[in-house]
């Protein structure tokens, strides 16, 4: 897998592999960035942290997008289509 999958489908094969594979999941809920690394072939910059977060019966997580303004490069960025990449330029904002 390389860097040009978009997050949509990074996310769907993690959770995916998470679903089917109880000890990838165990490893994604303790270490996700080196899980996540290491799963789908990508670096992930130092300072940009990802957390993992399971649903059960009686919660659910609701993620927000940022608060903060995005800058016309970012927007543009965005709309040509999504990437990890992307995302952890915004990281360094949040």
């Amino acid at each position: 897998m390389g860097s040009k999958m978009t997050v949509n489908a990074m996310r769907e094969q993690l959770i995916d592999k998470a679903t089917t594979d109880k000890a990838f999941r165990e490893r994604l809920i303790a270490d996700p960035k080196d899980t996540i690394q290491a799963e789908l072939n990508v670096a992930i910059p130092a300072g940009f942290d990802i957390e993992v977060l399971e649903d059960g019966a009686t919660k659910c997580h609701l993620v927000l997008p940022p608060s903060a303004d995005l800058s016309e490069g970012e927007l543009q960025q965005a709309a040509g289509g999504t990437t990890w990449e992307f995302f952890w330029a915004l990281g360094k904002k949040w």
